[in-house]
């Protein structure tokens, strides 16, 4: 499946683990369903403009959730660690981050 950079990438995970690993150059996203390696790399280095070193890919499973007498699933998503090469400049929208 074809997909546009934009369309790769759906948002960064916000999370102390995540942005603990930004003093490694480590950078969790969330993205689409159907998004490979391949097309990850591609989208964070064109629309950042930033060299990837490697990518990891992880697929959240779904969670049973319950409220009361009411039972549901939450949906599963797929997250991304996108590890930066160390000449690379950070990131910009975690650039405010506290660490």
């Amino acid at each position: 499946m074809s997909l546009h950079p934009g369309e790769v990438l759906i948002s960064p995970v916000v999370s102390e683990k995540s942005y603990g690993q930004i003093v490694q150059n480590r950078y969790t996203f969330k993205v689409h369903q159907d998004a490979h390696k391949t097309q990850i790399r591609q989208a964070v280095e064109e629309l950042f403009d930033v060299r990837v070193l490697h990518v990891n890919v992880v697929a959240m499973k779904a969670k049973p959730k319950r409220r009361g007498a009411f039972k549901g699933v939450r949906p599963g998503w797929k997250k991304a660690i996108v590890q930066l090469h160390p000449d690379s400049k950070p990131i910009e929208i975690f650039e405010g981050a506290q660490i």
